[in-house]
């Protein structure tokens, strides 16, 4: 496939994980959205439920691999794309290398706990026994835009919820 269709593919596959983010959001949780793409097919979708199932784990990256294995009865991912909204952290990351996924895509970087490159790289290690091709940049914006107006918005919650106790207590 040419990089010009790859790049298409990319982008319809983000757009995908995008709108997932936004579920996520929708019930207030950190809007992360994940695909898992095998022969040019969604084969499994996730969102970050980590707040709404009380659940550290339920990253939206884990969610969409802990499905894709279901999906093709094998926990080895070795043909898959992962499409997600923000860079992996490093538990994702650790579970990204497990699953022998071939390539990741990720729309925008998170500098404080990227785990593919921004703050440190788990994913293309030599030292490990797999290596993840890895593309960035797409989505990137809008992506970014979607997390900040999320952290903005509680943050604002939070700070109004702090001076409605201090009320009380006069």
């Amino acid at each position: 496939m040419d990089s010009e269709a790859q790049q298409a593919l990319d982008q319809v596959f983000m757009q995908r994980a995008f709108e997932l983010a936004q579920q996520a959001e929708a019930i207030n949780e950190i809007p992360v959205g994940a695909v898992v793409v095998a022969n040019n097919q969604v084969i499994s979708e996730g969102y970050n439920q980590s707040i709404t199932l009380n659940d550290p784990s339920a990253h939206a990256e884990m969610v969409a691999i802990r499905r894709a294995g279901l999906a093709l009865q094998n926990y080895r991912l070795l043909d898959c794309t992962l499409y997600v909204t923000l860079e992996p952290c490093p538990m994702c990351a650790g579970l990204l290398v497990h699953s022998r996924i071939k390539r990741v895509v990720y729309a925008t970087p998170d500098l404080k706990t990227g785990a593919a490159g921004s703050a440190f790289n788990l994913l293309s290690d030599e030292k490990h026994n797999h290596q993840i091709v890895l593309s960035c940049g797409i989505m990137a914006e809008e992506c970014s835009q979607l997390l900040s107006a999320f952290f903005k918005r509680r943050r604002a919650e939070k700070k109004a919820l702090k001076q409605q106790a201090k009320l009380v207590q006069k």
